[in-house]
């Protein structure tokens, strides 16, 4: 009988031992997935703060709106759940922005226009919600896109492109009949 209950105690240790095992095994998976979160979170905030402190370098955007498009990532999480789906939206959606902004930059680079996109960027800043509580899964999905579209500014071509453009493509003839038999084909 003494065998019996020693051997049952001996069980009841080793599965609370294993129990504790498992548990703190489970906490630091826990801990691991919230920190890998928290890494790509502040990896997304960075690339953003970069290309804002280009940006600024440049003198397209002034320091003050630096805050309010940096809010647009602080503000993901304020509503939304913590999950990987939002994760990757937060990532696209950062994606979007850093690269329109990347593609304006080089053409003001090429052109030498930069108020256009200065004007863009105040009035992407001004559409920008005041509130945190504002910043939900209907402006991510549907205003912010098509507010980050609009810092898109138009091409502009050099005048003399435009004019050899349009040289080459008028045939210069002065027989109507081939005119209209080039036109035909």
């Amino acid at each position: 009988m003494t065998y019996v209950v020693f051997f049952a105690l001996l069980l009841l240790i080793t599965l609370l031992a294993s129990y504790l095992k498992i548990e703190s095994n489970r906490k630091k998976a826990i801990e691991a997935k919230k920190k890998l979160f928290n890494e790509r979170v502040s990896h997304v905030n960075a690339r953003l703060k970069t290309k804002l402190n280009e940006l600024l370098d440049a003198k397209i955007i002034r320091p003050k709106y630096i805050p309010r498009i940096q809010a647009i990532l602080s503000n993901f999480f304020v509503v939304q759940p913590h999950t990987d789906e939002n994760l990757q939206q937060l990532e696209d959606i950062a994606d979007l922005l850093t690269n329109t902004l990347t593609n304006e930059l080089i053409k003001v680079n090429q052109t030498n226009f930069i108020q256009p996109l200065i004007d863009n960027i105040q009035y992407f800043v001004s559409e920008l919600p005041q509130q945190g509580i504002l910043y939900n899964k209907n402006f991510y999905t549907n205003a912010l896109p098509i507010l980050i579209s609009n810092i898109k500014t138009d091409d502009f071509s050099q005048p003399t492109d435009i004019a050899d453009d349009t040289a080459n493509s008028i045939p210069s003839t002065s027989d109507p009949q081939f005119a209209q038999d080039a036109s035909v084909a």
